[in-house]
């Protein structure tokens, strides 16, 4: 029996009319939830990334302003723009789109976004809290896959969860969620010896690499639940994901597509946190 797909397309559009709600709720209490991006430079990936976050903005009735800078801009500058947004009050959520040029410190400037805006749930304050289990912004795509799981009641607690990749992005966050669900978490990375060894153990497998169909049955065990991180493009220009999803979806349980699957959750993990963050700033004004 095939494996039943997770449609992160579904699971995003239903996620954000509950989003848009809550932001409606907002505005009837006299706050517009407001998101800033800073867009340096124009490099083509990011800048449609950015537009895909104005247009999800404004179906959702969330604030949102973009302002694009040129390469050139210093670390100063960028230090400054920060700095104004982190004292504007109708902004609730800052973003500067990531890769930056090479004369920028990416810490730097994450860690100059005040926690309370750190909508990307990437500021080192927030990275601490999510890892003792308290309350924080949580990174968006980890956030995303575990609404996933838990929207097809995938049994999390005393499962065998094996992260392949440790990024700070994905790998490392989404295995320290996956502990807080009481899952037992194990990574993989380019250094394992063995790999097929461990993935085969894994009743939830996570697969975020950045290698076109790097996965294939061969690395799962029966009725695995297997999501796939990856956005590639193979010799043909079309997006593809790390898991070779006509293989797998024979022996998985549940499984990924790429396009539509972990992708749309991120945007709308986003603009969870941003009305989040506002209706944490209005109770802190209402005290």
């Amino acid at each position: 029996m095939s494996a039943e797909i997770i449609s992160g397309k579904e699971l995003a559009a239903q996620t954000r009319l509950e989003v848009k709600e809550a932001a409606e709720k907002l505005a009837a209490r006299g706050v517009i939830p407001g998101l800033a991006v800073i867009l340096v430079g124009e490099d083509p990936a990011s800048s449609s990334y950015v537009r895909g976050k104005e247009k999800a903005c404004r179906e959702a009735g969330i604030h949102s302003e973009v302002d694009r800078v040129s390469v050139q801009i210093t670390e100063q500058e960028l230090l400054k723009k920060i700095d104004k947004l982190n004292k504007n009050e109708n902004i609730h959520g800052i973003l500067v789109q990531l890769p930056l040029p090479e004369h920028i410190s990416e810490d730097k400037i994450i860690e100059t976004i005040s926690p309370d805006k750190d909508v990307d749930g990437f500021h080192p304050i927030n990275i601490g809290r999510m890892m003792i289990g308290k309350e924080s912004f949580l990174p968006c795509t980890p956030f995303g896959i575990v609404h996933m799981l838990k929207s097809k009641n995938i049994k999390l607690e005393g499962s065998h969860a094996v992260i392949i990749g440790r990024s700070n992005i994905v790998g490392k966050p989404v295995g320290q969620l996956l502990l807080n669900e009481n899952a037992t978490v194990t990574y993989c990375h380019s250094r394992t010896r063995n790999m097929k060894e461990i993935t085969r153990q894994a009743d939830i497998l996570i697969v975020a690499v950045g290698i076109e169909n790097f996965l294939d049955s061969t690395f799962i065990k029966k009725d695995a639940v297997v999501i796939d991180v990856g956005i590639n493009r193979n010799t043909e220009g079309k997006l593809v994901g790390d898991v070779n999803f006509t293989d797998v979806k024979e022996k998985a349980s549940f499984l990924t597509p790429v396009p539509g699957g972990v992708g749309p959750m991120t945007i709308t993990m986003l603009l969870y946190n941003t009305v989040n963050s506002a209706e944490k700033s209005l109770n802190r004004k209402q005290g």
